[in-house]
């Protein structure tokens, strides 16, 4: 089936969304392996079922893009994280001493041969390859805007008469490893990437720097509101939303002093806050207008949502949110109080990869619940 056949096609419709994180991308994996295996035993199916065939639209933002991508290619879970095993050291390969001091944390070009390599050189973002809708956010420096870019063939700057009419100047046309490595290109983490769009160069870098590092409401918003000409129909038995976080860390700075907040503690520091903030509003915004039926408190005073009413009602979807706050206290619930906190809080933790899994593991097993896919089964 085309990506064109697929957004076209009758009956209920299922977005899966993936924040931004880092290296905790491998907490996201274990919750997706969860599902996978879920789906395979509610709808019978055998291990050749992946969530491509279930999910209709992927949306991810960083390492979110990445673990996106590989879904809507077909890529079983499995393969997903043996993908970050072996090559998450790779994607954190320290830049020298002097670079680290002025420009960026990592060199990318380990990072960007693994994408080019698994994805391929040549591949597209409209490349036939991808089985679903496939969003991705980034940042466009160049013109300070967020782009959430889709391979929607429906979409203003996707239009196959673009080609025609302003050659090379279709975003389908662009490299799908280059749109990857984008998304990924956190600042003071890693250097930006430069595409070219039409006779244009933009400067691009991670998604996680705009309003979007949970790109969950924004997916939701793709798939209905009329200009992006998708045109999904909502209501809480007609479209699904899964958003799956890569963990926070509210109180990760508990015992931080004033004078500890100079240049260096803010380069470092301001990224994962933004991504933070991003995804609490995102993810609020979801429970207001969806029925949310999986999801931690988001705060004291508004709780989890679940069976709360707002401006909307009826609900425009289903909601389920998997995430998990990398704390002592909930290390403990999940009995995982080996696990020191600062270990896994860290987007770079790559020290750290089998440790994350388990608290992915572990999320997992707490949280996914075949109860909250009965509607879409």
């Amino acid at each position: 089936m085309s990506i064109a056949e697929r957004i076209t096609s009758p009956g209920k419709k299922k977005i899966l969304t993936l924040d931004g994180g880092g290296i905790r991308g491998m907490i996201t994996i274990e919750v997706l392996g969860k599902i996978e295996q879920l789906l395979r035993k509610q709808l019978n199916k055998g291990p050749d079922f992946v969530l491509a065939d279930y999910f209709d639209f992927v949306a991810g933002t960083s390492t979110g893009a990445i673990i996106a991508t590989c879904i809507s290619l077909g890529m079983p879970v499995e393969d997903i994280k043996s993908f970050y095993t072996k090559n998450g050291r790779a994607m954190f390969d320290k830049a020298f001493l002097l670079n680290r001091l002025f420009f960026n944390k990592y060199k990318h070009e380990k990072l960007a041969r693994k994408l080019r390599n698994t994805f391929g050189a040549k591949t597209t973002l409209g490349s036939d390859t991808l089985r679903t809708v496939l969003m991705m956010v980034m940042r466009n420096a160049t013109t300070n805007s967020p782009w959430p870019i889709s391979n929607n063939p429906f979409a203003k700057y996707n239009e196959s008469v673009r080609r025609n009419t302003f050659p090379h100047d279709c975003n389908l046309d662009m490299p799908l490893w280059k749109l990857v490595r984008a998304s990924t290109a956190a600042p003071t983490y890693f250097p930006p990437e430069v595409i070219k769009v039409g006779s244009k160069e933009f400067i691009f870098v991670d998604g996680g720097v705009t309003m979007y590092n949970n790109p969950a409401f924004q997916a939701f918003l793709m798939a209905t509101v009329e200009p992006y000409n998708m045109n999904w129909q909502v209501g809480e038995n007609n479209l699904l939303v899964v958003s799956v976080g890569t963990g926070y860390c509210a109180n990760a700075n508990k015992d931080l002093k004033p004078s500890e907040m100079n240049i260096l503690y803010n380069a470092s520091s301001i990224p994962s806050a933004l991504m933070f903030a991003a995804s609490n509003e995102q993810d609020f915004l979801c429970r207001v207008f969806g029925d949310c039926k999986a999801g931690d408190l988001i705060d004291r005073e508004v709780r989890t949502m679940m069976g709360k009413q707002g401006p909307v009602s009826p609900k425009l979807f289903t909601y389920l949110r998997y995430d998990v706050e990398l704390s002592r206290q909930e290390l403990n619930v999940l009995c995982l109080k080996d696990i020191l906190p600062e270990n896994v809080q860290k987007m770079d933790s790559v020290d750290h990869m089998e440790e994350l899994q388990r608290v992915g593991a572990a999320v997992a097993k707490k949280n996914v619940e075949s109860r909250h896919f009965e509607r879409f089964l």
